[in-house]
């Protein structure tokens, strides 16, 4: 018997189309997926954006307002021992109150417009399956649109709280942050609370982004998907002053928001802290999941 010859691997060949060369699957051969759509590029789409501007022009202004509004009100007697009646006795306790300010509704609403904005935007537009046929794969898109949406955020965070200290040290003078209860730190071991503080927000603020992020592939309009992630931000702060629900409003999204305060004190509450920090990570991970399951089945081409 003649022994039976193994037989020749042909391997795909590249064949011309027109000025491209082209892979019998259709594929082309300098297409590389990994290099469709870079941060850089998107960040500079984003930029150039009125609503990106205003923003964080917004973030930028809200100090001076603060600042403006101390002026012209009448301020609690610093005796009260409350960050408000504190507020204008350094620049580090100004900086801690417009922090404050913003935590239960601004901040929210800010990483709600970025991330809300993620694909919402392009569906409105209609651009979003030409995005798509560039050819942009669809994980890669949501993924490099979160990633500016993240760095727009935490640089919108940075923007705030440098300004605002900025703005209370010119204004105020560089004097110690007072704690509500009583304990002060000299000003650089006050700037580095701050900065944990802001720290902490950010990571917090992670459930946020999630929820918006899915909410963006769910409906067409950006619109649609920042007020519905600003509605479940309010409702989650209303149900957690529902003291009936008991050990249930552990649960809630905003249920640790101002934990951070802890930090500014001689023994910050690491448990609450913690929780916080796992909470906004743990809704990040499950509405993200959530939103990459639903944009691999969205029809787009509608």
């Amino acid at each position: 018997m003649s022994e039976r010859r193994p037989e020749k691997v042909v391997e795909p060949q590249l064949v011309r189309a027109g000025d491209e060369r082209v892979r019998p699957d259709g594929g082309l051969e300098d297409y590389r997926p990994r290099r469709t759509l870079p941060v850089r590029v998107e960040l500079g789409r984003q930029l150039r954006r009125r609503r990106t501007r205003i923003t964080l022009g917004l973030l930028a202004v809200l100090p001076l307002l603060l600042l403006l509004a101390f002026q012209v009100g009448r301020p609690a007697p610093p005796e009260a021992r409350t960050l408000v009646g504190v507020a204008t006795s350094s620049g580090l306790n100004f900086a801690v109150f417009a922090l404050l300010a913003s935590t239960s509704l601004l901040l929210g609403l800010v990483v709600a417009l970025f991330f809300g904005d993620v694909v919402a935007s392009e569906a409105s537009w209609s651009s979003l399956k030409y995005l798509l046929a560039a050819p942009v794969p669809r994980a890669r898109l949501l993924r490099q649109k979160a990633i500016v949406s993240a760095l727009l955020t935490l640089f919108g965070l940075a923007l705030l709280v440098l300004v605002s200290l900025v703005a209370g040290v010119l204004w105020y003078g560089s004097g110690d942050l007072l704690a509500p209860g009583g304990h002060a730190s000299t000003f650089w071991p006050g700037v580095a609370r701050l900065a944990g503080a802001g720290a902490y927000l950010a990571l917090h603020l992670c459930w946020m982004a999630g929820v918006a992020l899915w909410l963006s592939v769910l409906v067409d309009t950006p619109l649609g998907a920042v007020a519905a992630a600003v509605a479940l931000l309010i409702v989650s702060q209303i149900l957690d002053g529902v003291t009936a629900l008991g050990p249930l409003r552990d649960y809630l999204p905003t249920h640790y928001a101002q934990a951070w305060l802890s930090l500014l004190g001689a023994h910050p509450d690491w448990s609450a802290l913690a929780c916080g920090v796992f909470s906004g990570l743990a809704y990040l991970a499950v509405f993200s999941v959530l939103a990459v399951w639903r944009f691999a089945q969205r029809d787009v081409t509608s």
